[in-house]
């Protein structure tokens, strides 16, 4: 669904709390799920159910956003075209941060969730080139185009992987502790990693964030013949955080 260049720039006109709704329910829908709960949105903007409740149908009667009583919150046509602007504009920051700042991969959503804001459409569309035009954030996300053009790669959760099963990760949930855990493990995107066993939540090493009670997967990187071993630990990983290429 592409969008026009006037509707992309009248994604920056919005208010800040507009973009994050729009945001939040762009990213809910993402990777197939049927749209946003009230609920769920007032938990990701640290709100009143109340509050939530109120800034969705101030932004139903907008047009940006499709709420009936009982249903999922989803995005109108237009809502959709501005939310994909905002999302282009995090996932190229995010990019530049570690790119050409030096930022890690664990600590550039809080900036680019600043900056997102602030940024003219001219400066994104000026990163943009500066970075050769990429297809994904540093998380494997995929980042919209100027036409708002989402090109969203085949992946398979690791989950789905057998014990002694390989995939080459291609995706990330952008979550600090899962990052660092990785980084620790030396994997990263296009790292091939080996399912080496599936332990409980709260044993040994496990997550220490929230997440769904089934068994996290304990990852590690392959190395190609003749390379020294990774000197990290294995990376446990919570059900739902990263995907290979399929």
């Amino acid at each position: 669904m592409p969008a026009s260049p006037r509707s992309a720039s009248s994604a920056s006109e919005d208010s800040t709390v507009t973009q994050d709704y729009l945001k939040a329910v762009w990213s809910v829908c993402e990777w197939g799920d049927a749209g946003a709960s009230i609920t769920g949105l007032s938990r990701r903007m640290g709100v009143a159910v109340s509050t939530a409740s109120e800034n969705v149908a101030r932004l139903v009667d907008a047009g940006l956003l499709v709420h009936e009583p009982y249903r999922a919150v989803t995005l109108s046509s237009e809502g959709w075209r501005r939310a994909t602007a905002i999302i282009r504009r995090h996932r190229l920051l995010e990019t530049y941060l570690v790119a050409n700042l030096g930022f890690t991969w664990d600590e550039v959503h809080v900036e680019a969730e600043e900056l997102e804001h602030a940024v003219s459409d001219r400066l994104i569309d000026r990163i943009d080139a500066a970075l050769g035009h990429p297809v994904r954030d540093p998380h494997g996300d995929p980042i919209p185009g100027p036409d708002g053009e989402v090109v969203v790669p085949r992946l398979r959760s690791i989950d789905t992987l057998r014990v002694g099963q390989t995939g080459v990760v291609g995706r990330i949930k952008d979550e600090s502790v899962t990052l660092r855990h990785l980084t620790r493990a030396g994997i990263g995107l296009d790292t091939r990693v080996i399912v080496v066993e599936r332990v409980r939540p709260g044993a040994p090493d496990a997550s220490e964030g929230e997440g769904p009670r089934h068994l996290a997967t304990v990852v590690r990187a392959v190395r190609p013949p003749g390379a020294p071993a990774a000197q990290g630990a294995d990376a446990v990983l919570p059900a739902g955080t990263l995907w290979v290429v399929d």
